[in-house]
């Protein structure tokens, strides 16, 4: 891929902006409750960090790997768990930090775990970005930073192939540039 074919879809400073916005509802939402802060790994963790630097209740975070990308542009369609240990989230709120809601398939296969082994106090979903254009699964984020089109997105934690992950800013590319 070539990186100068890359445009800029949301600027940092717009990502940030947003981010601190979400967290200010978060902040209403949770008071002084602790949080359960859970990464999805490795696409959300820019957002997750710049997340909760905002949030002004407890936080404990933890990290899950799941994976339903082939590596390139394409999801399998099929959720792979490759760690999802997680401490007792029993009564505890619980907030899953994801970096992009595309099919669905992903975040449901976690809140459906999340709901099968605990019996949480609350558990929110929030994804700084929302592909509802690609959905399949039937499930909504209950915070999400920008809604998009069917575009294939790069940076803040969004890879290629493993790369790009560090740009400060989230770019796209045309399919056909790919």
């Amino acid at each position: 891929m070539d990186i100068n074919k890359l445009k800029i879809l949301f600027t940092e400073e717009q990502i940030q902006a947003r981010i601190k916005e979400l967290a200010d509802e978060m902040n209403e939402f949770y008071g002084n409750d602790e949080v359960y802060a859970i990464c999805v790994l490795k696409g959300a963790v820019m957002f997750a960090v710049d997340l909760v630097k905002h949030l002004n209740m407890p936080i404990k975070m933890e990290f899950i790997r799941l994976s339903s990308y082939n590596g390139g542009t394409s999801t399998s369609g099929k959720v792979n768990a490759v760690d999802i240990s997680l401490p007792d989230l029993n009564e505890k709120n619980v907030l899953i930090i994801e970096d992009i809601v595309d099919t669905g398939l992903t975040a449901k296969f976690l809140l459906d775990f999340l709901n099968c082994n605990f019996h949480t106090k609350s558990t929110k979903f929030c994804s700084l970005l929302d592909k509802k254009i690609t959905r399949i699964a039937d499930v909504d984020a209950d915070y999400y930073g920008f809604e998009v089109d069917d575009k294939f997105l790069i940076g803040y934690g969004l890879d290629y192939d493993g790369y790009y992950r560090n740009l400060r800013y989230i770019g796209y590319v045309e399919k056909d540039a790919l």
